[in-house]
């Protein structure tokens, strides 16, 4: 059958049946037929009264006076437009108000010690923040290198990473571990994740069973495969440890500058994401909670192959087209990715996926973009990385990411490559090159889960209860509507042809009629048709309808 590329009126016979159609459905209930029957206007949901309304009457808002200026008549429109824009902006500051005075803090009175593992930029950045909450909490960071230890508890400051910056005074830096972990409430985890198997096991002794770890380490270890939420647990030997991701588009110096931000907290244990969101939110640093563990993690670890590839581009100075081109494409080898392990797709398209994806390929702060820009200006990856004082988790990503894509059977070109150009398998002219000569994909296929409702569907078409009138002959619909049918497709003057004519229209099993061409009903003189036929329908149920108007279907049955 052709798609239905015009909007459609659908009637819903059976008020106990619910859909969950992707297109907005507004169901209204209508009194009992045929007392009143209803006009039905065309794309609107709005019924009246069968007799004609009278034309509307002249808004009194609206100037009257034929002499008045098109001018002041200009300045009156702007005047109403800034009062509703300003009217919907106080409303939305109320209700932020309204919220932010009823949300708890007691998370933050009740904390009295957060440990920080790692010295890096961004633990020292979140140390920092979370030491800027209350001046009473003590904040350790456990850091490896005696100097940067010395630095942040004499001079007050990371000299490695922000050595013009001044931490708070609560925050002290150790380098053993039992002295950093003992009495903590939380554990900020920002060691990388190449690292984070071998460091844990190192201290695992030192830690609670029921410390939460809130994991800011983005990306998958290269041999196993495995995300933070599986390492943690098992380097700890606990697989209860409290878990938490937090992720989003944030770079360490921003906040060390106190720039407003937002992010993610991502546990499976409601109550623990809202408590660490209470425990990091502020005016400065937006905090939202998500239960989708994996999208958050994932995404945070292929973007920054992604950046990789963005800066790559830029380097070669291929321009702007290619670089919209090969971000575009990579998102969606993400999202192919991503959602075959589990992701939602809101987490994908959100602050975590999307807003991170932005940051990190666009901005120079970026450290796995700033190594592809070095790739695509020629020089080699060792001396880049020897270079560094940080670490680009997209290199050791990259590898880590086509073995996740090989198992999941997603092809991945744009990530690939940049896996096979970090291996010095291929250089970044060659790679160009190919990925502008691969063929366009068919979109890939999901396996969906049948539900009972899917199945009831499939069965309702397969045993013939689905009819679209026009398609066969007059005898051969009467024929079918003489056995019942669920699901009808029918111009309203041929489906009232044979309520009319046809006496053994079976309909007690009918639940949803569809009416092609919705805009063009009244114009084509079709509304009183529509009108009619509810009036028999209601009169032969003798019970409640219920109708839905469904706008700009364009979908093929």
């Amino acid at each position: 059958m052709a798609a239905l590329s015009e909007p459609v009126f659908l009637l819903n016979l059976n008020p106990l049946f619910t859909s969950k159609n992707p297109y907005p459905i507004h169901f209204l209930n209508l009194r009992k037929l045929p007392s009143k029957p209803l006009v039905i206007t065309c794309c609107a949901a709005t019924p009246s009264p069968l007799p004609s309304p009278s034309p509307p009457s002249p808004s009194p808002s609206l100037p009257q006076d034929s002499d008045e200026s098109p001018l002041q008549s200009s300045l009156e429109r702007t005047r109403d437009r800034r009062k509703v824009v300003r009217l919907a902006w106080e409303k939305l500051v109320r209700w932020s108000r309204s919220w932010r005075s009823k949300a708890k803090t007691d998370v933050l009175e009740r904390t009295k010690k957060v440990v920080v593992l790692g010295g890096g930029s961004f633990g020292t950045a979140m140390a920092a923040h979370v030491a800027n909450r209350k001046a009473q909490l003590e904040v350790n960071m456990l850091v490896r290198d005696p100097v940067v230890c010395q630095s942040i508890n004499v001079n007050h400051c990371n000299f490695k990473y922000f050595p013009e910056h001044k931490l708070p005074e609560n925050v002290t830096a150790t380098s053993d571990a039992k002295t950093a972990l003992l009495g903590a409430d939380y554990c900020l985890h920002a060691v990388p994740v190449q690292f984070s198997a071998s460091f844990l096991e190192g201290i695992a002794e030192h830690v609670d069973p029921g410390l939460p770890f809130i994991s800011l380490s983005k990306g998958l270890e290269l041999n196993t495969l495995r995300m933070m939420s599986q390492i943690i647990p098992q380097a700890l030997n606990n697989p209860r440890q409290p878990f938490i991701a937090l992720s989003g588009p944030s770079f360490a110096l921003e906040l060390m500058n106190k720039l407003p931000t937002a992010m993610v907290v991502a546990s499976k244990d409601k109550k623990l994401a809202n408590a660490v969101q209470q425990l990091l939110a502020s005016s400065r640093l937006r905090i939202s909670t998500s239960s989708d563990v994996t999208g958050v993690e994932i995404v945070g670890a292929l973007k920054n192959v992604l950046a990789i590839a963005a800066g790559i581009v830029e380097g070669m100075n291929l321009g702007n087209n290619s670089m919209a081109a090969l971000v575009a494409q990579g998102c969606s080898e993400i999202r192919w990715l991503a959602t075959k392990m589990g992701a939602k797709p809101a987490t994908i398209t959100g602050l975590s996926g999307t807003g991170d994806i932005m940051l990190t390929c666009f901005v120079n702060l970026s450290r796995n973009r700033t190594v592809g820009v070095r790739l695509g200006s020629g020089e080699k990856l060792d001396d880049i990385l020897s270079s560094m004082n940080q670490v680009a988790e997209g290199v050791s990503t990259a590898g880590a990411v086509i073995a996740l894509a090989q198992k999941y059977n997603v092809k991945m070109p744009v990530l690939t490559a940049v896996a096979r150009i970090v291996d010095s398998e291929l250089t970044p002219k060659k790679a160009v090159l190919e990925l502008m000569s691969l063929p366009q994909p068919w979109p890939p296929l999901h396996y969906v889960r049948p539900t009972p409702r899917s199945m009831r569907f499939c069965r309702i078409v397969s045993f013939g209860l689905f009819l679209v009138m026009g398609g066969e002959n007059r005898n051969d619909e009467k024929a079918r509507l003489r056995k019942g049918i669920y699901i009808l497709i029918a111009a309203p003057g041929r489906l009232l042809d044979h309520l009319k004519n046809t006496s053994s229209f079976m309909h007690a099993n009918l639940h949803w009629i569809i009416f092609d061409e919705a805009d063009r009903i009244l114009e084509l003189g079709f509304g009183k048709d529509i009108e009619e036929i509810l009036y028999l329908l209601g009169s032969r149920a003798n019970e409640s309808c219920s109708f839905a108007i469904l706008n700009c279907v364009k979908r093929s049955l």
